[in-house]
């Protein structure tokens, strides 16, 4: 049950109508969302037009969309947020076999070094900032240039954020409805 008052689908207003009725049946999160964000829409839209072009290098971004797409769907394993990782925001550079199970067990095989360097520092950021340290700034200094890794931090840090907020409002389905 969601933590926030969730709108009538009938009287959303048109982006998060769209939005809504665009998700897929299984796509709790979106859907929910949408409802929760009735009462100050401009917010969610103004968050997604960051989001969605960031990610995507719509314009913006040094970062390829490949290696952000990667650390999203793994801290969406990390978040526990089940829309997260279901939905394929890259599916022309992330493979199936990658997108359902590869960034959770990465391995040397299946990513590049700077894919693997970048997996290891989202995890680490996720589940122990604190642990990031001077010689882990340098490591990452050989896989990225400095715009590169305030990039690849800013977006990680959307990530762990956004998943986690879903999370605390229970905007997330956690446990099959049937």
């Amino acid at each position: 049950m969601s933590r926030v008052k969730l709108a009538d689908p009938t009287t959303l207003p048109p982006f998060l109508k769209a939005m809504h009725d665009g998700a897929k049946p299984e796509e709790w999160g979106v859907k929910n969302t949408a409802r929760a964000f009735a009462s100050h829409p401009e917010l969610l839209q103004s968050y997604l037009s960051f989001y969605i072009p960031m990610h995507k290098n719509v314009g913006v971004g040094l970062v390829e969309p490949r290696l952000k797409e990667l650390v999203r769907l793994r801290i969406a394993t990390l978040n526990g947020c089940v829309t997260c990782r279901s939905a394929r925001l890259d599916p022309e550079h992330v493979s199936e076999r990658e997108a359902a199970t590869g960034v959770d067990a990465p391995d040397g095989e299946a990513f590049s070094p700077r894919e693997l360097a970048a997996l290891r520092f989202a995890e680490r950021m996720a589940l122990d900032h604190h642990s990031i340290d001077d010689a882990a700034i340098r490591a990452m200094r050989a896989h990225f240039s400095e715009p590169e890794l305030l990039e690849l931090m800013m977006m990680t840090g959307q990530y762990i954020g956004f998943g986690r907020f879903a999370a605390v409002l229970r905007l997330e389905e956690t446990a099959c409805p049937i």
